[in-house]
């Protein structure tokens, strides 16, 4: 089942009303016709829907039940992402909307390889987010999760504090007794920040910096995993427990 997002003005009564590029994806590219159904999510929420007339520029969608699916998580994780060489950003991102990340922020560390200037860092902002909301549509996310813009280290920190929980992923840091305890914190929590280094790994003094912020230094084990494969292993291990926790409770 197809998955699109409307914003809530698009919502009038029991119906949607799509037009843009969403019209003619839906009617030129899926040559979906009146009767077929997907879900429309708006506002958080998703509702499954159904085509009852095509106009001369938009498509109305008719609301068969509200509330339909609710895929997100119960706490909201944002990654903070060391800028990584070539296009492996573009894939963190895919996979890590894919597994329920809220909203990802790109961070300029100490040894990030890639400098991005203003012009640059800007365009590539909105590259990633489109394909944020391309891998939205596809797990049939609720939300589209932010890609916010480019950030020191320094200001990333600062936005983290405000979360309930930071975690740093650490090559040095020995023994999973540190993750077993930061992911019992995660069923009283309802935010997460997680800190991912670049292909150099973090700097010392960026470490020292986390831990004066409360960060909880972590492993992911004894193997060191690329920087892309760090984001999608510590994501998906936040994801799979609050998950596990969440079905408990049901």
């Amino acid at each position: 089942m197809f998955n699109f997002f409307a914003d809530i003005e698009n919502k009038q009564n029991s119906h949607y009303i799509i037009d843009g590029t969403d019209y003619n994806h839906i009617k030129n590219v899926l040559r979906m016709e009146i009767g077929d159904t997907c879900l429309i999510s708006c506002d958080g929420k998703s509702d499954l829907c159904r085509i009852d007339a095509f106009l001369d520029d938009t498509v109305s969608f008719e609301i068969i039940e509200e509330d339909y699916t609710d895929t997100e998580l119960p706490v909201k994780i944002y990654l903070f992402q060391g800028l990584p060489k070539g296009d492996k950003m573009e894939y963190i991102i895919q996979k890590c909307v894919e597994l329920g990340v809220y909203g990802i922020v790109p961070v300029e560390m100490k040894h990030c390889i890639v400098k991005l200037d203003d012009k640059k860092a800007k365009s590539k902002q909105l590259r990633w987010q489109s394909i944020a909301e391309s891998a939205a549509k596809q797990s049939k996310r609720n939300i589209i999760p932010e890609v916010l813009d480019v950030s020191s280290f320094d200001k990333a920190l600062d936005f983290a504090k405000t979360l309930d929980l930071i975690l740093v992923p650490y090559e040095n840091k020995e023994g999973m007794r540190a993750t077993a305890e930061a992911l019992s914190q995660l069923e009283n929590v309802q935010s997460i920040g997680i800190f991912i280094g670049p292909e150099g790994g973090f700097e010392k003094a960026e470490i020292e910096k986390a831990l004066q912020n409360n960060a909880k230094i972590i492993s992911l084990g004894k193997r060191i995993l690329r920087t892309e494969t760090a984001a999608v292993t510590a994501v998906g291990m936040c994801m799979l427990h609050t998950e596990m926790f969440e079905g408990n409770n049901k």
